[in-house]
């Protein structure tokens, strides 16, 4: 699916350039888009990444610095400058067990006090995210300008535009559609949804591989009946599934979010406009396939065609617009590849160590049949059972976090005390110690009883499956480097290497755009000259 399908029709025509500030601000996240992985790909990329990379600022070592490098805490720091710790979002989903509903687990981007909702059928809401977004901040000051997110899943759509959004789209599994009701349905994306629709329902054979792609196919078991690395990305009829792990998945975010500027003419208004983009078909490739097959080469080219058709679109609009790409988080690729390529340490995790299951273990010693620990999965936050006599709750946490520390496979556990009582962490994020990034990511009324990290290179995937290969959400570099590139026209490029932090983002855009972000709401810093900005 090209770019200019939906675009050429509702783009507006062209204006007279605008002068300082811009008058868009245009916020693209690339799901999963670690920068190992753009670094690999760079010399190879002649469309929209080359071109912000050539033009731009590009911050090779950017950081989003904290442990829980999952979707939703990593969209909750882009256009905030603060850490999980603060905006509340630490992880993709967390389990309260004061919850009044039945259903104990909590979604990040839910409102579970609706009724009759459940974590697999909930209602899409910014409820949980405590601060504000740029979108928030230039409407509290210019009511008039526009905060507009276009997205492959709701929670970066919600993470990136904030509570006071005037319009977000995102694909629900079945269309593209949005949380905000009573609002008329733009043209544009119906004209998405129809196009998008005859798309689905057509085969999708595979796509036709490059010398450098085809250089990178070869096939893993990473189960008995389970085979990747060497795919062309082709789609069945109607799979509504797999079409996420496709390019055109991210052509069809792209191509609405040009149609949208024109449509609703951003950057044409007094004030200035946010437009967030969200691209997630990465991540689902690198779920489905790892990020070092035929697969991944297939999806970067192609994002990065498609990414240049979606800057054409916007220098054919004559607005006076600004540039922020970065990513959620990175990944680790499959531990068949990686070991393969010399990490002799990759491993899948044993599946004993998930919380329910550990919790099974150290039931009986404490009378109990059923498990006395709940968690999401392998690693990261755990919570022991409220249900617990409160005279056995400090036994189970020392038995719990003792079982964990003695396993192989695990760094190290912190409980929710030993991370209350750690100060967050400032300064370079290249520097911070194993629980100060955890301490980054921990809320006291959100976070479980201990946090489990496990050993670099262990893959919380037990068992693979399909879509389900490959993952994040570790605190190690791998899934922490992200690169943040700024670009505006006429603006003198450059490549610099020291470590920043996604936190930076929102008081560089805001010394950008002439907004005052007082720096005691946020925990970045001004990135002076990111594309030519001045830091005040």
């Amino acid at each position: 699916m090209r770019i200019l399908l939906l675009a050429a029709a509702f783009v507006a025509p062209p204006a007279i350039a605008q002068p300082a500030p811009p008058k868009l601000v245009v916020a693209i996240s690339v799901d999963q888009l670690s920068s190992d992985l753009f670094e690999a790909y760079r010399p190879f990329f002649t469309g929209g990444f080359a071109r912000l990379a050539r033009e731009g600022t590009l911050f090779a070592n950017g950081y989003q610095s904290h442990a829980a490098t999952e979707t939703c805490p990593g969209h909750s720091t882009l256009l905030t400058g603060r850490h999980p710790a603060a905006t509340g979002i630490i992880a993709n989903a967390w389990i309260d067990q004061g919850a009044a509903r039945a259903d104990k687990n909590i979604y990040c981007s839910e409102d579970e006090r609706q009724p009759n909702t459940s974590f697999a059928n909930y209602k899409v809401s910014p409820e949980h995210l405590r601060v504000s977004t740029l979108g928030d901040r230039l409407k509290l000051v210019s009511p008039a300008s526009r905060n507009v997110a276009v997205a492959g899943k709701d929670r970066a759509a919600v993470m990136m535009s904030g509570r006071a959004a005037d319009g977000r789209w995102y694909w629900d599994g079945k269309s593209w559609t949005t949380d905000l009701a009573g609002r008329a349905s733009p043209r544009s994306i119906q004209a998405l949804n129809t196009v998008f629709a005859q798309s689905l329902a057509a085969q999708q054979p595979g796509l036709t591989a490059p010398p450098i792609c085809l250089a990178k196919a070869r096939n893993y078991a990473v189960s008995p009946s389970l085979r990747v690395g060497a795919g062309g990305l082709a789609r069945a009829p109607g799979d509504t599934r797999f079409v996420r792990a496709h390019p055109q998945f991210d052509a069809a975010v792209l191509a609405a979010s040009a149609a949208l500027a024109g449509e609703l003419g951003l950057g044409r208004g007094q004030a200035t406009d946010v437009l967030s983009v969200g691209l997630s078909a990465t991540d689902y490739v690198g779920h489905s396939f790892g990020s070092g097959g035929q697969e991944m080469c297939l999806q970067m080219l192609a994002l990065d065609r498609d990414l240049g058709d979606f800057l054409a679109r916007l220098d054919a609009s004559g607005v006076n617009y600004a540039v922020v790409l970065s990513a959620d988080h990175g990944g680790m690729d499959i531990p068949e590849r990686l070991r393969e390529q010399g990490v002799a340490t990759a491993a899948r995790a044993d599946p004993a160590l998930a919380a329910a299951e550990l919790g099974k273990l150290l039931a009986p010693q404490f009378g109990r049949t059923a498990s006395v620990l709940k968690g999401e999965g392998i690693s990261g936050d755990v919570w022991l059972d409220r249900a617990l006599p409160a005279a056995d709750r400090a036994r189970v946490l020392a038995a719990a976090v003792a079982r964990y520390k003695a396993h192989p496979q695990v760094h190290d556990v912190y409980t929710a005390q030993q991370l209350a009582a750690t100060p967050l962490p400032k300064g370079q994020p290249d520097k911070w110690t194993i629980i100060q990034r955890v301490r980054a990511s921990f809320d006291p009324a959100r976070s479980g009883d201990f946090y489990v990290v496990l050993r670099e290179f262990v893959s919380p995937i037990a068992k693979p499956s399909p879509g389900y290969v490959a993952t994040h959400g570790s605190p190690w570099d791998y899934d922490r480097r992200v690169p943040i590139l700024f670009w505006r026209k006429g603006q003198q490029a450059a490549v610099r290497t020291e470590a920043v932090d996604t936190v930076d983002i929102l008081p560089t855009l805001g010394a950008m755009i002439s907004l005052r972000i007082p720096p005691n709401t946020v925990d970045g810093r001004c990135l002076e000259g990111a594309a030519g900005t001045r830091c005040r």
